[in-house]
């Protein structure tokens, strides 16, 4: 079993059907970690180039069911759904250019409140770093700091387990 639930579309009615479905079956200390913020962002390219799914998308885009970047309302609406639904916690993606959102979330609903270093963030440090433009292991931990400035409990990242050895 798992610990924690992480459905990462913004379907409408999907965390209230988690929650149910759990409950139902007797998993009742089974978290939901909801992404209720979920931007239409440009910050995913790398990890859609990954996949594949940038060729997939052709012309079109996800903003139809994504959030749009100039609409930070709507992060309220959302995450205020999914917690009246029965989300435990909560995730905004992409982070670094939501870092107001972070804030606004954390401070509106004080519940565990997650931030995405996305695919796109992580390669701009990188590509940075591998250029010599910036000292890569204080420019991380910084990044992830205002992660934790702004109010996120948790920061997933890709930097993780470097942030860690350079933590240790």
């Amino acid at each position: 079993g798992a610990d924690i639930v992480a459905p990462s579309d913004m379907m409408d009615g999907r965390i209230g059907a988690i929650r149910e479905a759990l409950e139902e079956d007797g998993f009742i200390h089974t978290n939901i970690l909801a992404y209720s913020a979920k931007y239409a962002s440009n910050y995913y390219g790398p990890f859609r180039d990954a996949v594949g799914s940038a060729a997939n998308l052709g012309t079109s885009s996800k903003e139809t069911y994504q959030m749009d970047s100039a609409n930070s309302d709507e992060a309220i609406r959302e995450v205020g759904l999914d917690i009246d639904e029965g989300a435990d916690m909560v995730m905004i993606k992409p982070g670094l250019p939501y870092l107001d959102i972070v804030y606004r979330i954390k401070q509106t609903f004080g519940m565990p409140t997650f931030a995405y270093h996305v695919s796109g963030e992580y390669a701009m440090l990188k590509a940075a770093a591998q250029n010599g433009w910036i000292n890569e292991r204080p420019v991380v931990l910084e990044t992830l700091l205002s992660f934790k400035r702004a109010g996120a409990d948790g920061i997933l990242t890709y930097y993780a387990k470097q942030a860690a050895k350079w933590l240790k």
